[in-house]
């Protein structure tokens, strides 16, 4: 079984139910069945065919959606990517990815115009068509290109998808990695399938439920909890554009909404808006949050402001991503990420693989039918991954007496900007690449609003460089979330008698400060 087919059986079984809502328009389960057969018979005509890869290079839409559920059901290879990206970012995914189709909004076309000699590879690309006043068909890739609604329409409800077997590679998801390289985790039908299954369940998710996704859908936290679970049980989806406090507010007000899930910085900003707008989220049985730590204090408050409970879960791309939630049966634990959730297993164990007994901290390891099949085209870092059926997390943690966990310490020197993943070394190859730039150190640094922004530290060899210079620099490099939020110069960079740079010793500058 895989997410694609389920819609199928949902559809045939409840086809006038709402599946999703988008503009304050609403698709049934059966007009989104129809759209996604004909999309993966109009795939199929343009000759992609099983085991091809192709990316998602779109906002929050009915493209997205029908996009990846289309894809799947031809047996698709969909690797979803962040349209904020650069064209060296996006780039390198779409190559190393073997990506020979692309569905993109025209918006995000010029992107792609930027790097078209590093997906020579990619034979289509398939415009979604949100602004009519942009001339794709003139541009330079516009033999590539072909109409998102064209090749719908060209499609037959009559297609048969091939046979897909459950270890067959659904969705690679691009994650950042310490070697400075996205690492592409590639999930199964069966990884993708248990995890929405199990989280449904686990959340009591129904068809009663209306389920707002405010998150990123080419993010996995999005992908898995606001859109594959709800529509795994008969749920609708409510896809916002882009997170907004106001739209919060008013789409969850008219549609009764029932469940949200977001990051902390996400909960902060509807609670310094949302007093006056108690009322507007009555209707909200559940708040999920994750992406990075919920401060208690704000979780208190949040739930004390809307009445209405929030449980904190973790994840990780590589486990498809969620591995625990705050239960709802039981006590809640401020603080903790909760207990494993149906048919996954988190344990604590040191540093031979041993498990640890409760309280004492180790790494989190995870295994279970939602954990990868390994990286794509990179088995050194698929062993050092998965072992002995285990996922080896890098996160420290702890397990208390009730089976409950807490996140200790972070992947060493990972940054969370709002709960997205930034690596320094990411962030560090850009500035050293940069002729004046000597030395560099990236860190996190505490924000307010973000939980976490990016610090670099640089020594450069002419006094002139200023760091609006550097900052813009590095805008022609990296996705927005990645960028510095602070440059400071350097006479020179702490290092121990080894020549390592001491982040430690730039971390205290930073508490200090």
């Amino acid at each position: 079984m895989n997410i694609s087919d389920q819609l199928a059986i949902t559809a045939r079984e409840i086809p006038t139910k709402t599946a999703y809502i988008f503009q304050d328009q609403e698709t049934s389960y059966q007009e989104l069945e129809g759209s996604v057969t004909k999309f993966a018979s109009g795939l199929e005509q343009m000759g992609l065919q099983k085991g091809d890869h192709i990316a998602l290079v779109t906002g929050n839409s009915p493209y997205f959606i029908i996009g990846l559920y289309g894809a799947l059901r031809l047996g698709l290879t969909v690797i979803p990517v962040n349209p904020t990206y650069t064209a060296e970012e996006m780039g390198y995914m779409l190559e190393n990815g073997d990506v020979k189709a692309v569905i993109s909004m025209d918006l995000f076309l010029e992107t792609f115009e930027k790097m078209s000699s590093s997906i020579a590879k990619v034979e289509h690309i398939i415009v979604a068509e949100t602004d009519s006043s942009i001339p794709w068909e003139k541009r330079s890739l516009s033999g590539k290109m072909k109409s998102f609604t064209k090749v719908i329409s060209e499609g037959s409800l009559d297609f048969i998808s091939p046979k897909l077997d459950a270890e067959d590679i659904g969705v690679i998801l691009y994650t950042s990695g310490t070697t400075g390289s996205p690492k592409g985790a590639m999930l199964t039908h069966r990884n993708i399938f248990s995890n929405a299954k199990d989280v449904a369940d686990y959340l009591q998710m129904n068809n009663d439920d209306t389920v707002i996704a405010a998150l990123p859908m080419f993010h996995v936290f999005c992908l898995t909890v606001s859109l594959n679970a709800p529509l795994m049980n008969g749920g609708t989806v409510l896809v916002m554009p882009k997170f907004s406090p106001q739209e919060v507010f008013r789409v969850t007000e008219k549609f009764q909404a029932s469940v949200f899930a977001g990051v902390p910085t996400m909960y902060n900003y509807l609670l310094q808006g949302g007093v006056e707008h108690k009322a507007s989220l009555q209707s909200l049985r559940l708040c999920i949050s994750g992406g990075a730590s919920m401060p208690v204090a704000l979780l208190q408050q949040f739930e004390e402001t809307f009445n209405v409970i929030i449980s904190e879960g973790y994840g990780l791309s590589e486990a498809s991503p969620v591995t625990s939630f705050n239960p709802l049966d039981r006590p809640r634990k401020p603080g903790s990420i909760g207990t494993n959730i149906w048919n996954v297993e988190n344990i604590i164990v040191d540093e031979l693989g041993e498990e640890l007994p409760a309280g004492e901290v180790g790494e989190l390891v995870v295994r279970g039918p939602n954990v990868m099949k390994g990286y794509y085209k990179m088995p050194e870092e698929t062993a050092v991954a998965l072992r002995d059926g285990w996922l080896y997390t890098g996160d420290m943690a702890r397990m208390d007496e009730e089976g409950y966990i807490y996140i200790v310490d972070r992947k060493k020197d990972m940054i969370l900007v709002g709960g997205y993943n930034v690596y320094p070394r990411e962030v560090e190859e850009v500035l050293y690449r940069h002729e004046n730039v000597t030395e560099v150190a990236v860190i996190g640094a505490p924000d307010p609003n973000l939980g976490e922004a990016v610090q670099a530290f640089v020594v450069v060899d002419d006094p002139n460089v200023t760091e609006q210079a550097l900052y813009d620099y590095c805008t022609g490099h990296l996705a927005k979330y990645k960028l510095p939020a602070s440059i400071q110069f350097l006479e020179e960079l702490p290092k121990n008698t080894t020549g390592k740079i001491l982040r430690k010793s730039l971390r205290e500058t930073v508490q200090q400060s």
